[in-house]
């Protein structure tokens, strides 16, 4: 593969009627790189990721895959997730999987192979030979994985991918993507799981009514920001210190207090006040806003 992005938008535009889903997005994603496409519900992300796997069409703008305009067979590059089931429920998984590998260029053989691989590497290989509708919503996600990198595409478009996943299989799906990312794929995450944005991707563009509202370097973009928020930890309860003149929010979660620090104030002040109070302080950490406040601050910012 050339050098080129492994995906450029410019100016990409979709109405529906009298609804402008997307409006006029410029979007750029480095090839081998883990891309987080964010935003509220309503924001414009499946539009924009039907516009990428050429489902459905810009009204205006033009769309490039490494270099190549966005055509029916450019899209052979491209391996796509959907945030819907789109598996045949009555088909047997081993049997569908291999059809799915045959549609995109496959052997049948080789299509079985890697499909006797995938469920193996996913933990299903004793379900093989179920049918796609007797399995548990957490085995389906696994198995519309598979059959989405299957033909092994260079760029990989996920909706949700860990939906319906309890904590041991969306860590086995996580690690599948970061296998997938160090052998040069690139991958294009949509997922209101912040926590594993922030784990996974390198680049994020956050949408907000179609437009994009924040882009660029993950690591760029929370430094920013500065460390404004402060992690405070006590030696049982946290509740009966006043720190709203510190504080423009404050979270409390059991034993720890997250609060973002208003404007101009001294750490210090917070530590110097709990002290005074007595307070059985047992952490104290200034750090980086998460990217879920972050997010919720852009939206609300752009919303008003």
């Amino acid at each position: 593969m050339n050098s080129a992005p492994a995906l450029v938008l410019e100016a990409v535009t979709k109405r529906y009627a009298t609804v402008t889903a997307v409006d006029r997005l410029d979007l750029q994603v480095p090839a081998g790189t883990i891309f987080g496409l964010l935003g509220p519900n309503g924001a414009g992300k499946t539009t924009t990721l039907r516009m990428i796997l050429r489902i459905l069409l810009p009204d205006e703008g033009c769309i490039r895959i490494f270099g190549r305009a966005l055509d029916d067979s450019a899209q052979d590059l491209t391996g796509y997730l959907p945030e819907e089931r789109g598996l045949y429920p009555r088909m047997v998984v081993r049997e569908i999987l291999t059809f799915l590998g045959t549609l995109k260029g496959l052997s049948g053989a080789e299509a079985r192979r890697r499909t006797d691989l995938w469920l193996e590497r996913l933990g299903i290989a004793g379900w093989a030979q179920s049918r796609v509708q007797e399995l548990s919503k957490g085995m389906q996600q696994k198995v519309q994985l598979i059959a989405s990198l299957l033909h092994d595409p260079p760029l990989l478009v996920l909706d949700e991918p860990f939906m319906g996943l309890d904590p041991v299989n969306a860590r086995m799906v996580q690690d599948c993507l970061l296998e997938l990312h160090a052998r040069g794929t690139t991958l294009i995450l949509s997922t209101h799981r912040m926590d594993q944005v922030e784990m996974l991707c390198d680049a994020i563009c956050l949408l907000h009514h179609g437009r994009a509202v924040l882009s660029g370097n993950l690591r760029s973009i929370k430094q920013s920001y500065g460390k404004n928020t402060l992690v405070l930890e006590f030696d049982g309860q946290a509740g009966g210190y006043d720190l709203t003149p510190f504080a423009s929010r404050i979270a409390h979660h059991g034993r720890v207090v997250e609060l973002r620090l208003r404007p101009g104030m001294d750490h210090r002040s917070v530590l110097h006040f709990l002290l005074q109070q007595g307070a059985p302080v047992t952490r104290f950490e200034l750090v980086e806003p998460s990217l879920q406040d972050i997010f919720i601050e852009t939206v609300q910012t752009a919303h008003a």
